[in-house]
């Protein structure tokens, strides 16, 4: 592996901007490539970042021979093309969440990187912040007891927009995908997979959720109330409740601090938090490159499966299938 491990993005919107800027501050990454769908479009998200190859499409990217992986920031329905055309190039692949449309895709993609023996990672960049895994850290060490119940949201409201990506079903719009993932992979972080779903969702006048919630049962008795909107802004608050104490995180998504409480006592704790939190996911695909390591033990390909099954599971509830989904 050189020195340096040379990115190749692909996408340039939003996401791709942050993870650019994540990139910057680790000393042994080099955004080395952009792919976008026009010319126009790589050579500004190029020049903003200063990134010196640039590519009018995804394939010229994929086919770059000094790009050692590439991060898929496309709109989630695109990223089972996308990741598969990557993978079938010979690339590494960190591919943003949700991972896939369903978990259909997603089985798909994981057997080919799998076939492949090719390095292949959910972007759940979340699971990689330090206040994250000290307190996972401290869950794991009994320091609050057996923990019986995790409470956690993430919703915002946005104007509407039935054409925007939120909106669009084409496109897998809606909270769930969209941010309701996270609280759902926080639960998979500490319980695992659930064996009891109870769900309600507030659709919209385009048919995605608007807002929903999620309640989660576990074999041992845990629970998880969780929730996610985009028309509804939420606290972004994760409590974890333990036997013999209790872990709140303040949002809890891009969290700085803790608070532990045991009793009587309270504890604040604040740790590091550099660059912009994206820096962290990517500096563990490049450990896992370094090592030889086909996948993450933070964020295993088959609890990303698991975890689209999920949300299919919760979707089915609903009865919301998407466009794509219907062939």
């Amino acid at each position: 592996m050189a020195e340096k491990i040379r990115w190749g993005i692909l996408g340039t919107g939003s996401i791709a901007t942050k993870f650019a800027d994540g990139l910057s501050v680790l000393p042994d990454a080099e955004a080395a490539a952009v792919g976008s769908r026009t010319q126009a479009g790589a050579d500004r998200f190029g020049e903003q970042h200063q990134i010196p190859r640039r590519y009018a499409s995804y394939e010229a990217l994929a086919n770059d021979p000094d790009v050692d992986v590439i991060y898929i920031a496309t709109p989630h329905t695109l990223h089972n093309e996308n990741t598969r055309l990557c993978l079938e190039a010979g690339k590494a692949v960190l591919c943003e969440k949700p991972f896939a449309i369903n978990a259909q895709e997603a089985a798909g993609m994981i057997a080919l990187a799998r076939e492949k023996r090719l390095f292949l990672m959910e972007a759940m960049w979340t699971r990689y912040l330090p206040v994250i895994v000290h307190v996972r850290r401290l869950i794991a060490d009994g320091v609050i007891g057996e923990v019986r119940m995790l409470t956690a949201d993430f919703g915002f409201r946005t104007g509407f927009n039935p054409e925007g990506r939120l909106f669009d079903p084409n496109l897998g719009g809606g909270a769930l995908l969209d941010v309701g993932i996270y609280p759902v992979s926080l639960a998979y972080a500490l319980f695992g997979k659930p064996a009891e779903i109870k769900t309600v969702a507030g659709l919209g006048a385009t048919g995605i959720d608007e807002q929903s919630a999620y309640l989660f049962g576990y074999p041992s008795g845990q629970l998880a109330l969780l929730s996610s909107a985009v028309r509804t802004s939420t606290p972004h608050e994760a409590i974890i409740a333990g036997t013999e104490g209790l872990i709140r995180i303040p949002d809890w998504w891009h969290a700085r601090h803790f608070i532990l409480s045991k009793g009587s006592e309270t504890e604040v704790v604040e740790l590091p938090f550099h660059g912009n939190g994206y820096n962290y996911e990517a500096a563990e695909v490049m450990r896992c490159l370094r090592e030889g390591l086909l996948e993450s033990e933070t964020m295993p390909l088959d609890e990303t499966l698991s975890i689209m099954g999920t949300l299919d599971a919760i979707r089915e509830q609903w009865g919301l299938v998407y466009p794509k989904e219907r062939g």
